[in-house]
């Protein structure tokens, strides 16, 4: 039975169906408390119930809703597993699209719409998997959990934060899980697909720097100007070159990609330069490029009221991500960069992220991949951003990213990503299905 298929003709309808009705509810999430998950919950929880589940609804605020349940594996000595997505998107501007997004449009075999990425693509797949298992009377080795979350896309207080501060037991003997972000097809040029899978994560650092100042008139001389600390310390921040810092999983990253492209790499030599091999990747050096050093963006600006009016403070935002490890490194150096007159601190923080790449899980993910793919050439990688990973691993949970999607050559997944005109060919779905049917089965 193991071996069986499960993901019929009536999954493969189903996950297409399902991921353009879930674009069709509206859960934007402008990061002001204001998205409503709760009817995309109630949408994902009725069509589990119908696969025999008994899902639970979680909200920590009114509207901010979670989903769970947990599928009882044949062995109970086994650890549990973890399958998690989100269902809260990035806003969209209707103008600025071809299709309306939330229009759940298909045409042509692509599903159109606000979350075809990311990510109810990966939450219709879940869900057209378990009911395909019960249609078949399947049963997986271990237990899994599923869960459907609210507020990835800010700070996930009223999601997985929320889950696993408050409920801890839902998430009982699991010890690895699965999210967003992994096993998706990257072009590399001359026909060249790699297939990354998430295997760590940069920790988030966003900062609150505020600048004290002498507030006055416009007209005067002022060397204690609140706005001139902040921009000089914003340019020092923007301007500054983080040295390179490789962790063992972007160390993997780089020999692999290194191989594919018949260079022999070896980041522990000395004299190793990771940026000259970069150069040499082509397209590929997009997967390391991003984490092979900490960063500090300057994004957000808020000062003054008045034009003929100097304000006593003056506040900026920054994204900062830092490597696994690299925290001490991140603090020294922003308190140099602000120097003595802008004060910095955390507006959120989270914790940067690895996972083991010799696990059974990690092989798993790969063989799932190959025996889909076998053309493809599977390689693990750092995410730059971070997911809800982040939060479950409070709980010791081990995260990777595998949201299976066979992309074809001239879609730019990436890109898509909080992207215009965000699309998903009805194939990439079928094949993550697939996939994902047989991983979770053989997990």
């Amino acid at each position: 039975m193991a071996e069986a298929e499960t993901a019929d003709q009536v999954a493969l309808d189903e996950v297409v169906s399902f991921t353009s009705e879930l674009i069709r509810i509206d859960t934007s999430n402008r990061g002001g408390g204001d998205c409503q998950e709760r009817p995309a919950a109630e949408y994902v929880a009725e069509r589990l119930a119908g696969a025999g589940l008994e899902p639970c609804m979680l909200e920590r605020t009114r509207g901010r809703t979670n989903v769970v349940a947990r599928i009882e594996g044949t062995d109970p000595s086994a650890d549990a597993l973890l399958v998690h997505g989100h269902l809260d998107v990035v806003p969209a501007e209707a103008a600025d699209w071809s299709v309306h997004p939330f229009s759940g449009e298909v045409t042509n075999g692509v599903v159109w719409g606000r979350g075809a990425v990311d990510m109810k693509n990966m939450d219709a797949m879940v869900l057209a998997v378990v009911r395909a298992w019960a249609r078949h009377g399947m049963r997986p080795r271990r237990d899994i959990v599923i869960a459907y979350t609210a507020d990835e896309e800010a700070s996930a207080v009223d999601g997985s934060g929320f889950l696993a501060d408050h409920h801890p037991e839902l998430f009982e003997g699991c010890t690895e899980g699965i999210g967003e972000s992994g096993g998706v097809t990257f072009h590399a040029g001359r026909g060249m697909e790699i297939y990354p899978i998430g295997a760590g994560e940069r920790g988030t650092a966003w900062l609150r720097l505020t600048a004290h100042g002498r507030a006055g008139h416009g007209s005067k001389v002022n060397h204690h100007n609140a706005v001139s600390r902040l921009a000089s310390a914003i340019a020092r921040v923007g301007e500054h070159e983080w040295p390179v810092r490789i962790t063992p999983t972007v160390r993997a990253s780089l020999v692999e990609l290194a191989a594919l492209h018949g260079i022999d790499a070896d980041p522990d030599a000395e004299g190793f330069d990771a940026d000259e091999l970069l150069g040499k990747l082509g397209p590929a050096a997009a997967l390391v490029e991003p984490v092979i050093r900490n960063s500090a963006n300057p994004t957000m600006l808020d000062a003054g009221y008045k034009v003929n009016v100097i304000p006593g403070h003056a506040t900026a935002y920054v994204d900062g991500r830092i490597v696994p490890g690299g925290e001490a490194e991140f603090r020294t150096t922003m308190d140099g960069l602000t120097g003595p007159d802008v004060d910095w601190d955390f507006h959120h923080g989270e914790v940067a992220l690895q996972a083991p790449l010799d696990s059974p899980t990690y092989l798993k993910l790969r063989a799932a991949i190959e025996r889909f793919a076998p053309e493809g050439h599977v390689v693990p990688y750092c995410m730059s951003g971070g997911t809800d990973a982040k939060q479950f691993s409070r709980l010791g949970i081990t995260g990777y990213g595998f949201a299976p999607l066979r992309m074809p050559a001239g879609l730019d997944y990436q890109a898509l990503f909080h992207g215009v005109d965000e699309r998903v060919p009805v194939d990439a779905l079928h094949f993550g299905v697939r996939v994902l049917d047989h991983y979770l089965r053989s997990a």
